[in-house]
């Protein structure tokens, strides 16, 4: 069996195809098998007033197909074109790895997997901000 695995604290919550699901009080474990579903953790959701750095806003671009407030038809290009973008910014191996990963999870259509990769960019962003404001 394939497919995604969450594993939910209490009283978590986590957004599937634009339902909000919340566990109850025990930790849970559950096996998504459907392809294509929509899932995202409520405590790893970007708010729009968070997404104010370019990896947050790709991010978010990212987050709002996954809720279904965009279209992926509509927004797959610019996300793409946002990637490409952080890609001449950010030229470390660990980075151009997860921007890999990004973009191929984009053009098959795994929503999910791409917001995974590109927040595995936020703290190397955090680090590049801090860094230049010092």
């Amino acid at each position: 069996m394939s497919g995604l695995v969450l594993k939910l604290g209490p009283r978590e919550r986590v957004l599937v195809n634009g339902a909000v699901i919340e566990n109850g009080d025990r930790r849970s474990r559950l096996s998504i098998v459907s392809p294509n579903a929509n899932i995202l953790r409520l405590r790893d959701a970007i708010h729009p007033e968070d997404a104010q750095t370019p990896v947050r806003r790709v991010c978010y671009a990212t987050q709002l197909v996954l809720t279904g407030d965009a279209s992926a038809d509509t927004a797959r290009p610019q996300i793409l074109r946002n990637i490409e973008e952080l890609s001449r910014i950010l030229v470390d191996n660990d980075s151009r790895k997860l921007l890999t990963q990004a973009t191929d999870a984009l053009l098959g259509e795994q929503y999910y997997q791409c917001l995974k990769a590109l927040r595995g960019l936020i703290p190397r962003e955090d680090r590049l901000l801090a860094a230049a404001r010092s």
